[in-house]
């Protein structure tokens, strides 16, 4: 067990993390986990957690604080009438399926397979944040029939597999096929629930190997999600209200900067 030198730094630190992800929860929805499973990462490692299955803890455990974040934003989101209920009937489905699969198939890829699938996806999503202009669009409404059969399940796997909310594809995709930001913000707190809810069952119980670290329920790090939530519970909602009162075109330029090089320093280790 690390001494308490080691882990009062850290437990600082996730707490910082957590309330930094809670805010981009609610301010831009790309899911705090795109914050989490990196800073996870870090820590597990510091402790000298580096198993096969670490990755997995990570990805796990981010999506564990994402059923309580997500829930938190969407309600703060839908007192303002924000969230569109007919996508989330419509895309829900499809959504849960993909997790459901993603899960599957994350508890059997190595760490360092589904730690490059992370970095590569952020990568995408940090290019996608930095060019990305308001008035682009493919469709002025949302996928339907076929397409949205191929689309939702998509969302709901690259999500898991990423150990985020819906936030970083979903965002993108509503916003691309004419829904408003703000409302495309907040409908994708919604996807976080139907992705992290299904998932965080199955990682809960199915079996894991290798050395976990202490308090870790299947892949899930008990310790770990208390921490985040912590502060989560409180930041969310404040990210919401500042989507609703300010422009979040330049916090995301930033953040995708942030991205970019957590993404390429995630690659090298594992490439090197």
């Amino acid at each position: 067990m690390p001494d308490i030198a080691t882990l009062l730094p850290l437990i600082a630190f996730l707490l910082a993390v957590g309330a930094f992800a809670g805010v981009l929860a609610g301010l831009l929805g790309v899911g705090g986990g795109i914050v989490l499973v990196p800073a996870f990462y870090y820590v597990f490692q510091v402790l000298g957690y580096d198993s096969g299955s670490i990755m997995q803890v990570c990805v796990a455990t981010s999506l564990a604080t994402i059923v309580v974040t997500s829930w938190r934003s969407v309600r703060a989101h839908h007192a303002k009438g924000a969230v569109d209920v007919s996508i989330l009937k419509g895309w829900g489905p499809g959504i849960v399926i993909g997790a459901l699969v993603g899960s599957l198939v994350a508890t059997q890829l190595r760490s360092e397979t589904l730690t490059a699938i992370f970095a590569v996806l952020a990568l995408i999503v940090a290019f996608y944040m930095t060019f990305s202009k308001p008035n682009w669009r493919i469709a002025d409404e949302m996928p339907k029939g076929a397409k949205r059969y191929v689309y939702s399940p998509g969302v709901g796997f690259a999500s898991v597999l990423m150990g985020i909310g819906g936030g970083s594809f979903g965002v993108p995709l509503m916003t691309l096929h004419g829904v408003p930001i703000h409302r495309a913000v907040a409908t994708a707190a919604g996807f976080g629930m139907l992705i992290a809810v299904p998932a965080v069952i199955l990682f809960a119980v199915l079996p894991t190997d290798g050395a976990l670290p202490p308090l870790t329920v299947g892949l899930i790090n008990v310790p770990a999600f208390l921490v985040i939530i912590a502060m989560t519970v409180l930041t969310a909602p404040i990210g919401a209200k500042l989507a609703h009162s300010m422009d979040p075109a330049p916090l995301k330029r930033a953040f995708a900067v942030f991205l970019f090089l957590v993404a390429l320093n995630m690659l090298r280790k594992v490439l090197l």
